[in-house]
């Protein structure tokens, strides 16, 4: 089952971080999280999914953010999940809470 999640997310300028206020508009992660066309991508990733049956699938911004993380900077699946809990420019709390060595490595094989 997939369930769209784009209309919730916050804008660089409405993410708060604990200690340090905004994040930075020109880091390299925001820069390309802006030319990443995420509405064609979960265009074609919501249909691998059933509307009505199964367990939730992760949000097209978890999924394809993560293994471009793990691609781009060559990370095992263990330290991709770290950097992503570790640092708030590559994901939310919330996503940080969702993800496992386990999810990566079963997101890739699809």
């Amino acid at each position: 089952m997939y369930r769209k999640h784009h209309n919730g997310q916050l804008s660089i300028k409405e993410f708060h971080v604990p200690f340090c206020g905004t994040l930075d508009p020109d880091n390299r992660w925001v820069l390309l999280a802006e030319l990443i066309p995420w509405q064609e991508l979960e265009e074609a990733y919501a249909p691998q999914f059933s509307a009505t049956v199964g367990a939730p699938a992760k949000p097209v911004r978890l999924a394809f953010g993560s293994l471009y993380i793990k691609q781009r900077l060559g990370l095992t699946d263990e330290e991709t999940v770290l950097q992503i809990q570790e640092n708030a420019y590559m994901g939310t709390p919330e996503q940080s809470r969702s993800i496992a060595p386990q999810l990566v490595s079963s997101m890739r094989n699809r």
